[in-house]
């Protein structure tokens, strides 16, 4: 049966290759993003049911989000909290208060507001899954990473306790833990690209395989490395 998928941060990287696994599964995938001109090439690319503009960081924008899947569609089946970013690489004594807030609001609270959004419907249906995305910088920090560190141990401890919230409904919450992997971010965030063997699709195909589990099966969290990094857990 054809699944109702909402992914933010569609329009790049994770975002776009999840898009495209689940299109490829034959779901309905609804993708957002901040660029609108960047979202609408995506969709076009991937082939997306639908798309429109949306910030995370702005619980008005979830609200909005909310209104038009259960006009357009009636229901939601997946989530995926997968925007982020707009990392700040530097000691934190160097960072101002607003690099702080920015950091925290858009890799942390636009998880938590977007879950929130549709915790609701999710519960009236009974069924759902919601997959937020972290980083291995939730599990292993490195010097000048120590906020966005923050702000991803967050969301993997947040979706723990969702996931106790929403079991009695019979809805799903997952945090999938991916390491660095080929998506331009490490570029963004100024230390120049990376090499890194594990690829957008890779994590696509992770989360397309956690999501397509029996209902009466969840994954609590998962970590994916490329084979190419030396692990080293905490």
């Amino acid at each position: 049966m054809s699944k109702i998928v909402l992914i933010t941060g569609a329009s790049s990287g994770y975002g776009k290759a999840i898009a495209k696994a689940f299109k490829d599964n034959g779901d309905t995938v609804i993708m957002t993003a901040r660029n609108e001109k960047k979202l609408e090439q995506a969709r076009k690319e991937v082939g997306g049911d639908l798309a429109f503009s949306m910030d995370v960081t702005k619980p008005q924008d979830w609200e909005n989000a909310v209104k038009i899947v259960k006009e357009k569609y009636g229901r939601l089946d997946i989530l995926v909290n997968n925007a982020g970013g707009g990392v700040t690489i530097k000691e934190v004594s160097d960072f101002s208060t607003e690099e702080i807030d920015e950091t925290i609001t858009l890799n942390l609270n636009s998880v938590i507001y977007g879950c929130r959004a549709f915790s609701g419907m999710m519960k009236e249906q009974k069924t759902g899954t919601m997959i937020n995305i972290s980083s291995v910088c939730a599990r292993q920090c490195w010097p000048t990473w120590s906020v966005y560190a923050a702000a991803k141990a967050g969301v993997l401890n947040f979706s723990k306790g969702m996931y106790l919230e929403m079991q009695p409904y019979n809805v799903r919450v997952t945090c999938v833990v991916p390491s660095s992997a080929s998506t331009g971010f490490q570029k963004a965030c100024g230390i120049g690209e990376t090499t890194d063997k594990l690829m957008p699709q890779d994590i696509a195909e992770t989360i397309l395989y956690v999501a397509n589990l029996p209902q009466r099966a969840v994954v609590e969290h998962i970590t994916v490395w490329g084979i190419d990094k030396e692990v080293n857990p905490l």
